[in-house]
């Protein structure tokens, strides 16, 4: 089966790109490197012929209000267009847990009007809400910083690893379109603050995290329920901890 990855050599896009192709399918690995690209929209109807299956894991370059929702409403556009004229059977989009709740944010609101786009599409369809990545929490923790100290919301929060999120999406594009919204998260609920705590000590970074229960994440203030998921959700095995003991070592902050 010839799947298409958009955005497939992104943190998500390659481990996906790699179990399907470890299960034996055809699978391209579009990017704008690669001569695929979303917003121009050429080369999309060369790299979707004979596909039956697209994942949608592009980002936005910038998360600017207006770029961002520029980017996912002309890229979702250009994408269903193509896969319809292609005749693709199930298309597939990473989204996140607690979009819904976070609208004052330009990112979420922009990720809202992808989804309208997917769901009015007419193609059979998958969206996979996740929470955050354990690889963003450093990026995540930059946002709050100012100077030697970092001001976070004591939110909690549901991280998920990257290897986690692949294994869901490469199943979800092996099965039948839902035509509608699965969550995933990581296995255990943690405070942001204690998380990016955790990171701290364990690269050694001088930091001191605030717990301000004001700090914006995306633009918006958190409530203790915004990032985690719902009762349903399927949740992956890596503990954050366990993630943290596996990486290289990193330098020291400044």
């Amino acid at each position: 089966m010839k799947i298409v990855v958009i955005g497939g050599t992104g943190l998500i896009g390659s481990k996906t790109v790699e179990r399907l192709r470890n299960k034996g399918h055809e699978v391209l690995a579009a990017s704008p490197n690669s001569g695929v690209d979303t917003i121009t929209g050429k080369g999309l109807a060369e790299a979707l012929a004979g596909a039956q299956v697209v994942l949608d894991l592009a980002n936005s370059p910038s998360f600017e209000d207006k770029a961002v929702l520029e980017f996912f409403q002309t890229s979702g556009r250009n994408l269903l267009k193509a896969e319809a004229a292609a005749g693709v059977k199930h298309h597939i989009a990473l989204s996140i847990v607690g979009m819904e709740r976070l609208q004052g944010s330009g990112y979420m609101r922009a990720k809202m009007a992808q989804e309208e786009l997917i769901k009015t599409s007419g193609i059979p369809y998958t969206i996979v809400h996740s929470t955050q990545f354990h690889e963003f929490m450093a990026g995540i923790a930059q946002s709050g910083t100012v100077g030697q100290t970092v001001h976070l919301s004591p939110a909690h929060m549901q991280p998920i690893a990257s290897d986690d999120v692949a294994d869901v999406m490469a199943e979800v594009a092996l099965a039948s379109p839902l035509n509608g919204t699965i969550e995933i998260g990581g296995p255990e609920k943690i405070r942001l603050t204690e998380i990016v705590t955790r990171l701290f000590k364990a690269t050694n970074d001088p930091r001191q995290v605030v717990v301000d229960p004001h700090a914006r994440y995306f633009g918006v203030e958190l409530e203790d329920n915004s990032l985690v998921t719902g009762a349903k959700a399927r949740l992956g095995q890596i503990r954050f901890d366990d993630w943290l003991s596996r990486q290289p070592p990193q330098k020291k902050s400044a």
